[in-house]
């Protein structure tokens, strides 16, 4: 009884089914411990890129400048005492232009590359004169003689000179440290007179050490940036494109040109209410009073723009890329295995299903490991072959035949290139993709049409059978 359950077990395709599906589900463990793997060199690749740019710069978004004016204001708590706090209006310029260059430099850490830059920019621009009456402050608050420009700076290692800021022909050093922490959270002031002119023409020139990306806030009521590196590989992000932009084997080269109109905050306003949640409480009339005006100190939405130095290759998105095919490359190569098992009535074992899906999950790690060291286009293929070559010999070894082994090999590299020819159309991998599952599909319906899947096991229970018969005998 038990060897013919044995041999009903042996023969029955559902039974194979289900097991090969079983088997697909068991291989997904060291799929997902591959995709977590690459997730994790790529950490450690971060990791690397932070650690080489805390020492020389980091992401830079650079704000301002930016007039600020403080003032008295006077709060009541909830015990009827009156204290006078210090609260900050501030102006932003009328015009503000940027020109600058971009000179990248490629550092390693290990066999890691991490992109840097030194920007040299020349800002300038223009201050009206505040018009503090459209503010409601009384004018005898306000302490002129107090009033700052700052400038705000994400990362303050990277300044590389002293910034001397010319306004309406006097020079003026800059300060570490910004009085208000309103609207930055780091960067530059120097204390400023105010005088009567009409308007104040600025400017400054700032050398900055940076990684990554170069951002810019549009505090102008018209902001002008032009910008230019030897970078082929540039990406313009933010709130705002470029106007023009240029790339070229040579570089690039992008103006903005973003008006106040486009941006969520006003030119000019009182700054952001500062204090815990119990202040808040006591000075709740202050809070409904601040919320009645404008206030450029809220800038949730700054809208920053600018441009990110890209490498030319990032390995381990490529990668990724790969593995999300990964149970698809396994069910398509079990597939074909089960049919060449059917049409050659010679049975595979479920063994030897799991160490061909296991060849196929150490292909990933081959490209993981072997991209970090090679071009991505040159490791793709030696995995590919190394892969194709092993799981040929060993289909050889099943089989011992010519015909199959060939048809194998001949099916794992046509799946292979059409995999590698999907990483390669990242607008059209969808569609790419969508119409190889429907050639692949009707390849499988043609190839299985004249099957009769009721009675596919009955010729090999006929042989069972007459080899029984003659064991018998």
């Amino acid at each position: 009884m038990f060897e013919r359950i044995n041999d009903w077990a042996k023969r029955s395709v559902t039974l194979k089914l289900l097991i090969i599906g079983f088997l697909i589900l068991v291989l997904m463990i060291p799929t997902s411990m591959m995709t977590s793997l690459i997730r994790e060199r790529e950490r450690i690749r971060d990791e690397a890129t932070d650690e080489v740019s805390a020492k020389w710069g980091g992401t830079q978004t650079l704000g301002g400048p930016v007039l600020s004016i403080p003032y008295k204001s006077y709060l009541k708590d909830n015990q009827g005492k009156t204290e006078t706090v210090i609260r900050y209006a501030h102006f932003l310029p009328d015009q503000l232009n940027v020109e600058g260059s971009i000179q990248p430099e490629a550092r390693h850490r290990g066999i890691y590359v991490v992109v840097l830059y030194n920007a040299r920019l020349r800002i300038s621009g223009t201050f009206p004169q505040p018009d503090l009456s459209k503010l409601p402050i009384p004018a005898s608050d306000f302490l002129l003689n107090d009033a700052f420009i700052s400038l705000g700076i994400t990362d303050m290692k990277g300044i590389k000179n002293t910034i001397s800021f010319r306004m309406n022909g006097q020079d003026y050093d800059f300060n570490p440290g910004i009085p208000s922490n309103d609207i930055f959270a780091s960067g530059l002031h120097f204390p400023l007179r105010l005088n009567t002119d009409t308007t104040h023409a600025f400017q400054y020139d700032l050398q900055l050490n940076g990684s990554k990306y170069l951002h810019f806030l549009p505090f102008g009521k018209e902001t002008n940036v032009s910008l230019r590196a030897p970078w082929n590989n540039p990406s313009f992000e933010g709130s705002f494109l470029p106007t023009q932009r240029t790339v070229d084997a040579d570089g690039f080269k992008a103006e903005w040109k973003v008006l106040h109109l486009n941006r969520n905050y006003p030119q000019q306003g009182l700054g952001r209410y500062i204090g815990n949640t119990e202040d808040r409480q006591s000075y709740r009339d202050e809070e409904v009073y601040a919320s009645t005006v404008d206030r450029v100190a809220d800038l949730s939405d700054a809208a920053p723009f600018g441009v990110r130095l890209l490498l030319p290759l990032d390995e381990y998105q490529k990668t990724m890329r790969s593995a999300k095919y990964k149970e698809m490359f396994i069910c398509l190569t079990f597939l074909a295995f089960f049919f060449v098992e059917i049409i050659n009535r010679r049975r595979i074992h479920p063994i030897q299903y799991l160490l061909i899906g296991f060849a196929i999950c150490l292909f990933y790690i081959l490209l993981l490991s072997l991209s970090e060291h090679l071009a991505f286009d040159l490791a793709y293929w030696i995995s590919c072959l190394a892969i194709i070559v092993l799981i040929t010999f060993y289909t050889w070894g099943i089989f011992r035949n010519r015909l199959v082994t060939g048809m194998i090999a001949g099916m794992l590299l046509l799946l292979y290139g059409f995999f590698y020819s999907l990483l390669q159309l990242a607008d059209y991998a969808l569609l790419m993709g969508s119409l190889g599952l429907l050639v692949i599909l009707a390849g499988i319906m043609a190839l299985t049409r004249n099957f009769d899947w009721y009675h596919i096991q009955e010729p090999a229970e006929r042989i069972g059978k007459q080899e029984d018969a003659k064991a018998d005998g």
